[in-house]
């Protein structure tokens, strides 16, 4: 688990949310009940515009089959010694905590990030919780796809490290959210 700051300050003139986190969560399928996260990314800007990141693989306890690896990328190997969701998710909270959580898609993080901390006997999300897309969406209108990917492409944000790894989308979104929010306080 990684947990830094970057002196990158955001503007104020559109930081109008209060603190807010963006996070993304990589997993072994799409279920929520079934699968399981192996990664977690956030990135947390409080009130002075400050960035703080938090970023960890996790051990899913189970096996992540080959056609999810080629997804993300994440292999067995990669998470066999990493701690699990039980000891993370309580340091993801405590790094959230205050903030509005936001996420590209967010149903699907949130119901991984819910389901997981309850299956840990922790206490699930009770904070504020944005999806990006609607407010891109609304930035943006008419565009084929809002998919992370293809809203990448659209603006030419060149991912390092290659999609569907959770650090590298939660700086996509954070800049896509920063691009949307200050053309909506614009207009």
């Amino acid at each position: 688990m990684t947990s830094s700051e970057k002196p990158n300050i955001i503007p104020n003139e559109w930081h109008k949310l209060g603190p807010f986190t963006i996070f993304d969560v990589e997993t072994t399928g799409m279920s929520a009940v079934y699968d399981r996260i192996v990664e977690i990314a956030a990135i947390k800007v409080d009130l002075d515009g400050i960035e703080n990141r938090f970023h960890s693989l996790i051990n899913p306890k189970c096996i992540i089959s080959e056609q999810v690896i080629r997804v993300h990328g994440i292999t067995n190997e990669m998470v066999d010694s990493c701690r699990s969701f039980c000891e993370i998710g309580i340091e993801f909270t405590d790094f959230a905590r205050g903030s509005t959580l936001v996420a590209h898609n967010a149903r699907f993080d949130l119901s991984f990030l819910q389901e997981s901390l309850a299956r840990s006997g922790h206490q699930t999300w009770k904070g504020k919780t944005l999806d990006s897309i609607p407010i891109i969406k609304r930035s943006y209108p008419g565009l084929p796809s809002y998919s992370l990917q293809n809203l990448s492409r659209n603006f030419g944000l060149d991912p390092i490290g290659g999609a569907h790894r959770a650090y590298v989308d939660v700086e996509l979104t954070l800049e896509l959210f920063r691009m949307s929010m200050k053309r909506l306080l614009r207009n």
